[in-house]
């Protein structure tokens, strides 16, 4: 009977000394996400000191080139109605808006907007099909504001417009962020029938709402510079995200195709200021652009001097602002104006590699390619390295549904910088957010031990 407790006590203990390692274990895995959630911090405020420059440097402009624009409108229109003060002034109202926007934004709990993503996108759609049915098929003037058969805004009356597409650019950051970074957590990022089509068929509803119902190419190719920004942000295999690309180019060429004014456009880019023959027409728009910039020189003509703003070039406060500058404030001014963007835009790439959630990551790299297409896309068309796109130079730009909007998301990333880490995100910090990216595949192949013993932070689920 002795011997009998004795071999039970011998087993107890054995069994006590096995447990032991496991609960410890378990301790520790639950200890662990506490050093993993990011404490909130003072925000990136480098972001709000490049915007306000911007947007200052803009107000400028409009006071500068504001009196001639509206002598301009004023004899064409034969009336009196546009005062010297009118764009600077309609420009404030925009830029009180914008910061309105940001401040908002920064403020709103992300957790609420990752609510609310799917009613943000949605009411994307419903403003642009709106938009369509009021102005292309029941031609209501005085709702929907159409030119050349495009009809992209909805009047306002003395409060100005509203463009629905830049509602449904805002709709599809969030919730392409919110979809992205799901299906990361789960390892499903390079599924076909789980992740890639249901992308390409969002991509594809907002780009036949944008390009072919609003004929707008130019916001059409911001929408999908900025998914392409997630995309490559989400660690989806180079594999995917060639086939993908290749579809885009494939896209973009149809498009050109089978609409004539982008194939006059086109023709246009090649054949260069031989074919600048109207005020009507791109070549002629390219040629007068090249002459602002290289009549401002290296200094500039001055506030108030530009000569190009007096009628000679087209839509000189909204397309060609940048033009307008370089030929106010010189090569110099120029070069100013695209270090400010440069700075904004690294400022966001620093962010977005500092943050430990995977939608927040995803929603600042979206706002990069917003932002970062919106510039490129401008510039190049104004030097002439690219066909004209009719998209708006941001925070400078005369306007106000573009500038809310983006200073609106610049706001958000703003906010997310508060819970970015000092140092970049480690890959191995992060591989079992994404089993199946392309960083988690060589992570797991190069140290499995490793993403076996880190644990789940709950802030990233």
């Amino acid at each position: 009977m002795a011997a009998a407790r004795r071999t039970r006590a011998a087993r107890r203990s054995a069994s006590a000394r096995s447990v032991q390692p496991v609960r410890r274990e378990q301790r520790n895995a639950t200890s662990a996400p506490s050093v993993a959630v990011p404490r909130l911090h003072r925000p990136d405020y480098q972001i709000i000191l490049w915007v306000g420059l911007l947007m200052l440097l803009g107000l400028v402009v409009m006071y500068a080139i504001g009196p001639q624009r509206a002598n301009v409108l004023n004899s064409a229109h034969n009336t009196n109605y546009y005062t010297d003060g009118y764009f600077a002034i309609k420009q404030t109202v925009s830029l009180l808006l914008s910061i309105s926007a940001f401040v908002g934004l920064s403020l709103v709990p992300f957790a609420w907007l990752r609510q609310k993503a799917g009613t943000l996108l949605a009411s994307g759609f419903v403003l642009c099909a709106l938009l369509f049915v009021l102005g292309n098929m029941l031609h209501v003037s005085a709702i929907a504001q159409c030119s050349l058969g495009a009809c992209r805004w909805f009047s306002l009356g003395p409060l100005g417009s509203f463009q629905p597409a830049e509602m449904l650019k805002f709709g599809m950051l969030i919730y392409m962020a919110l979809f992205l970074g799901t299906r990361m957590r789960q390892g499903v990022i390079n599924d076909l029938h789980q992740t890639i089509i249901p992308m390409v068929i969002m991509m594809c509803a907002a780009l036949f709402f944008v390009i072919f119902l609003q004929k707008d190419m130019g916001t059409g190719l911001a929408l999908t510079a900025m998914v392409a920004c997630m995309v490559v942000m989400s660690g989806m295999s180079w594999r995917w995200l060639g086939y993908l690309a290749a579809g885009c180019v494939a896209l973009v060429l149809l498009l050109i195709v089978i609409a004539p004014h982008r194939m006059e456009r086109v023709a246009t880019f090649f054949q260069g200021d031989d074919h600048a023959t109207s005020s009507n027409d791109d070549g002629y728009h390219i040629k007068n652009a090249k002459i602002a910039l290289g009549t401002g020189g290296l200094f500039g003509l001055g506030i108030g001097n530009s000569i190009q703003a007096t009628g000679y070039l087209p839509e000189a406060i909204n397309d060609s602002v940048f033009a307008i500058i370089g030929e106010t404030f010189g090569f110099v001014g120029a070069v100013v104006v695209l270090a400010l963007f440069a700075a904004l835009l690294l400022r966001l790439l620093r962010i977005a590699e500092r943050l430990p959630d995977t939608t927040m990551r995803l929603v600042v790299a979206g706002v990069f390619g917003w932002l970062g297409a919106h510039v490129m896309l401008n510039v190049a068309s104004m030097i002439g390295v690219f066909p004209l796109t009719g998209i708006t130079l941001p925070l400078l730009s005369f306007g106000g549904t573009s500038m809310v909007f983006i200073a609106g998301a610049l706001g958000l990333a703003f906010q997310l910088s508060r819970q970015a880490a000092y140092q970049p995100i480690n890959e191995k910090e992060t591989s079992h957010e994404a089993t199946g990216s392309r960083r988690a595949g060589t992570l797991r192949r190069s140290s499995p031990s490793l993403t076996k013993s880190q644990p789940s932070s709950p802030m990233w689920r």
